[in-house]
């Protein structure tokens, strides 16, 4: 039996590990934070020291400019840290860059998944599953009634939608690092060839993707662009534009959000929305499980999501877990 792991702390805060004096995806400036990706919520600016994939500095750069000092750890490279801990970064399939920790320590290995899904995603690398004693998971979609419908079907739906109304612009809400970018990849991967237009807060990191070898096809801002050549067009926006004034100059739009969140029809309701896409880049209720059996850990810990429902499943199979308290991890989209 592994021992009580007492060398990472849970802080609200985020992962301390104590021996390397280094803190993953911390929610306030350290002196080295390990991040497992790009998204505000586990990447922020201020740290000393930041060790991540070489593509998530690249995100970090582009939104925060300088990061003081930067250490890339290409996957599957075993670094050393201080204090006889060894860090190794594995694909997560969330977005471009995202990553696992496996952490090497007195004879236990850990994982700290950060954000995962395990579906297909042309936009980055996929999932791999490693064995450990201690699995340390997110849980943002940890309830039963979360399982995602395969991505085809939806673009199938939006597809349709375009077909149906050829007056009118669909307006897709999509965040602008990951999502976005998956779904105008599914797009191209579904036949759809004509120009996608952008909000102008969607362009540099579609760039991004690009020069790290993600293919998109051919984008279009929607500055400049008439407002009756948009008639028919799909158009990719912060989920935060589908209700502005910036919306208005979309002839007759169709509100569209690509989300995990859009199964909860009060949330499709409160948003308005008019074609809710159940797309998500967490793993759903079917991977959350999965991947615990897979990996088969000696004990997991259960972090920023619906922990109980996961938490409760763990105690019917047998399986020690526990509940973390980490705060400053947002919802998808939110």
């Amino acid at each position: 039996m592994p021992s009580d792991f007492a060398w990472i702390r849970p802080e609200p805060g985020g992962l301390y590990i104590r021996p390397a004096d280094v803190w993953i995806d911390p929610s306030h400036a350290v002196g080295s934070a390990l991040v497992t990706h790009g998204h505000a919520d586990h990447a922020r600016a201020g740290h000393g020291v930041t060790m991540a994939s070489p593509a998530t500095i690249a995100i970090m750069r582009e939104r925060y400019g300088q990061i003081g000092e930067a250490w890339p750890m290409p996957y599957g490279e075993r670094a050393t840290l201080a204090g006889g801990v060894h860090a190794t970064l594995i694909p997560a399939g969330h977005v471009l860059g995202s990553a696992q920790v496996l952490l090497e320590h007195a004879g236990e290995r850990v994982i700290v998944t950060g954000d995962y899904k395990r579906r297909a995603d042309p936009t980055c690398e996929p999932f791999v599953v490693t064995p450990c004693d201690l699995l340390i998971t997110e849980a943002t979609f940890g309830l039963p009634v979360f399982r995602h419908p395969p991505i085809a079907d939806e673009m199938a739906r939006l597809l349709a939608a375009r077909e149906a109304n050829p007056d009118r612009a669909i307006l897709v809400g999509a965040y602008a690092l990951g999502k976005a970018q998956r779904v105008i990849a599914e797009l191209r991967i579904a036949g759809y060839d004509a120009p996608i237009y952008l909000h102008g807060a969607m362009e540099k990191m579609c760039r991004l993707y690009e020069a790290h070898g993600v293919a998109l096809g051919e984008l279009r801002t929607v500055a400049g662009t008439p407002k009756a050549a948009l008639a028919g067009q799909i158009v990719i926006c912060p989920p935060s534009a589908l209700g502005d004034r910036w919306s208005t100059r979309m002839p007759d739009p169709i509100p569209a959000m690509a989300s995990g969140w859009m199964r909860v029809r009060q949330r499709v309701k409160q948003r308005g929305i008019e074609l809710p896409l159940v797309i998500s880049d967490h793993a759903d209720w079917d991977e959350l499980t999965e991947t615990i059996t897979q990996v088969n850990p000696a004990e997991t810990w259960i972090t920023h999501g619906r922990e109980d429902a996961l938490l409760r499943w763990c105690e019917l199979t047998q399986r020690r877990a526990r509940a973390l308290a980490l705060v400053g991890y947002e919802d998808e989209d939110d």
